[in-house]
């Protein structure tokens, strides 16, 4: 049985009137690639501030590698955060946060990260306030990947790059999880670009766990039919939709459920995107929550 990195459970978190984190229970197993998603403000980075004890619960319980993360060393190292407005003293040059990085995570890689830095095209000697915003998102990924850390959670650390860039990130992150397998956890708009990576999908949706779902199984939860509206109306009637969009004489539903087995004369079945999927299920459609969470 794989072990757990975290373990959640009936987790809260309150500012004042607002709700940012409502009463979510998972747990993230080792050596897996998890895609943490949801829209903003869907309360993503809260759970991972909670996670990387940068913040403290309202209540409920939360473990990391079978321990409470705040103030435990042993815990802490062997986490690598990497968040969108990661900070670096401003006169640190590239290769002073790489030197500083590897006093940071046991498990950090010298070799790999100049390799990375070539890879992204980094000036070694530039100074931290003088980095574009492209280059400081490479420089984040380089230190995630660097850091081989047990657990390496990424929010939102491409903005800025170019899709050739962000390409280069998939392909040395799934190269190096291959090699040297460790949990990791993305968190990002980009859906359909990270969803072949993807083993398991967390969504939170308004504060909410709404899925909880091996990837492989999520994909096959939905499909789309298209056809004469007449034909559509009579195969999806009885059936839980989620999307419909007309167009001429046609219509074009989505549907949860199976499409095994589904040839009707007429009618075009097609896969829904991970992208697809997930945009309809938060659509403001406080009705599905928890629909396919576990």
């Amino acid at each position: 049985m794989m072990n757990e990195v975290v373990r959640v459970s009936k987790l809260n978190k309150f500012y004042d009137d607002h709700k940012a984190i409502q009463d979510i229970s998972f747990s993230i197993k080792e050596n897996k690639i998890y895609g943490l998603l949801g829209r903003n403000g869907a309360g993503k980075t809260t759970l991972m501030k909670m996670i990387t004890a940068q913040i403290f619960p309202t209540s409920g319980d939360l473990n990391v590698f079978g321990e409470e993360p705040y103030e435990n060393a042993k815990v802490l190292s062997q986490i690598c955060f990497i968040k969108e407005s990661q900070k670096y003293p401003d006169n640190f040059t590239v290769r002073d946060i790489l030197e500083v990085s590897k006093s940071f995570f046991p498990n950090w890689d010298e070799e790999y990260a100049y390799s990375l830095v070539e890879d992204f095209n980094l000036p070694l000697k530039k100074k931290n306030k003088g980095l574009s915003r492209g280059m400081h998102s490479a420089l984040g990924i380089v230190v995630g990947l660097a850091s081989r850390a047990p657990l390496t959670i990424f929010d939102e650390p491409y903005l800025g790059l170019d899709a050739v860039s962000r390409e280069l990130f998939y392909n040395r992150l799934m190269e190096d999880y291959t090699e040297h397998p460790r949990t990791v956890i993305l968190s990002t708009h980009l859906i359909d670009e990270v969803s072949n990576l993807l083993e398991h999908v967390l969504v939170v949706d308004k504060g909410r766990l709404i899925i909880d779902e091996d990837a492989e199984n999520l994909r096959e939860k939905a499909f789309t039919v298209t056809g004469q509206t007449a034909k559509v109306e009579s195969f999806i009637s009885g059936k839980e939709v989620i999307h419909r969009e007309p167009f001429g004489g046609l219509l074009s539903a989505t549907v949860i459920g199976r499409a095994n087995n589904v040839h009707i004369s007429g009618l075009e079945i097609s896969p829904v995107s991970l992208q697809q999927l997930i945009v309809h299920l938060t659509k403001g459609n406080s009705d599905r929550q928890g629909v396919m969470a576990k």
